[in-house]
């Protein structure tokens, strides 16, 4: 199969890449680099033997988008590309609305245009907002982002119900993710954000690096065994074996729009998070509490029926996997 994988050098994408590559599809990234780096390029052929087809280019440019689709043949489309830190998008969000959802719209016209009707789209567990119970099932009130990047991915999923409800003949699926961690077991690829980071592990690595004296933790005093915000973390590499799922699953006899939670089921908090990674890695994170930080959920994890009955998808590492993964990619940058 024939894939386009936009913002496929990035954190996620450049994974789903390589899981894509060694089960034998041909895949072709587009990518602006904005929030990845080129060198990524070279990782994935070093880790699969492959070199994949890559187009530098914004997918705000509708006619370089187009040029890609008019030179290639693609069966189906995951759509990774968009911008995608929390606390940016509140200072910025004229930005974010439009260059995540002119960026979408342009890649399902030219998908239109080409007849390539197979997209799975990386959504994010924040469109649940607060939720009303744990854990939380694709059925619960959704279109409760807090910020705007979670309102993109809201509104996004609604343009895609929007084209489904209009024309059958689409095949979506909306995999909403918890809370991605961890690397490839190589060190080649990781979690490596340009400018200031916006999720947990990569501040841990500054600590353990040494760039950082202490990680600050927002909250003790959450209504949790430990007073610290609990989360679903979810291995990256499972995370792309999920993505494989989706698409082996649209491509059978399962077309229509699918929603799937992407998680392990398992709530960990972010004081035992930090713990398991001095536990795995030696002492290496000194840590210090804060005042809460507006605007995060106090407990958020997943429920995973519907994506282990329906795609035959379930996590297979661990939180000590994914602290250990995460320090051997930082030990291979330096």
């Amino acid at each position: 199969m024939k894939i386009l994988v936009t913002g496929g050098l990035g954190f996620i994408g450049s994974h789903t890449v390589v899981e894509l590559l060694n089960l034998g599809h041909e895949v072709v990234i587009v990518d602006n680099l904005v929030n990845s780096k080129i060198e990524v390029l070279d990782k994935i052929e070093k880790i699969t033997k492959i070199r994949p087809k890559f187009y530098q280019i914004n997918l705000l440019n509708k006619e370089d988008l187009r040029k890609v689709f008019g030179e290639n043949n693609f069966d189906s489309v995951i759509h990774f590309a968009g911008l995608k830190a929390v606390g940016e998008s509140i200072e910025k969000p004229l930005e974010y609305y439009d260059n995540n959802l002119t960026g979408t719209l342009n890649l399902l016209k030219c998908m239109r245009e080409s007849e390539v009707k197979k997209l799975v789209f990386s959504s994010s567990a924040c469109v649940y907002g607060f939720p009303k119970s744990n854990p939380i099932d694709e059925s619960a009130p959704c279109n409760k982002a807090t910020n705007p990047y979670g309102m993109t991915k809201c509104f996004i999923e609604q343009i895609l119900k929007d084209m489904y409800a209009s024309d059958n003949s689409w095949d979506f699926t909306i995999l909403r993710y918890f809370n991605p961690v961890g690397a490839h077991s190589s060190g080649l690829i990781g979690e490596d954000p340009n400018g200031i980071p916006n999720n947990l592990m990569p501040y841990i690595l500054r600590v353990a690096e040494g760039k950082s004296e202490k990680l600050k933790i927002f909250g003790n005093d959450y209504e949790t065994e430990d007073g610290t915000c609990i989360r679903d973390f979810i291995h990256v590499v499972d995370l792309a074996r999920g993505h494989v799922k989706a698409i082996e699953h649209m491509t059978s006899e399962n077309g229509g729009l699918h929603i799937y939670n992407l998680g392990t089921g398992k709530g960990t908090s972010v004081l035992e998070l930090v713990n398991t990674f001095n536990n795995v890695n030696g002492d290496l994170v000194k840590f210090e509490f804060g005042d809460r930080r507006p605007g995060d959920v106090p407990v958020n994890f997943a429920k995973t029926d519907k994506a282990r009955e329906e795609l035959g998808f379930a996590c297979e590492k661990t939180i000590e996997d994914m602290c250990k993964d995460s320090w051997n990619f930082s030990k291979h940058k330096k």
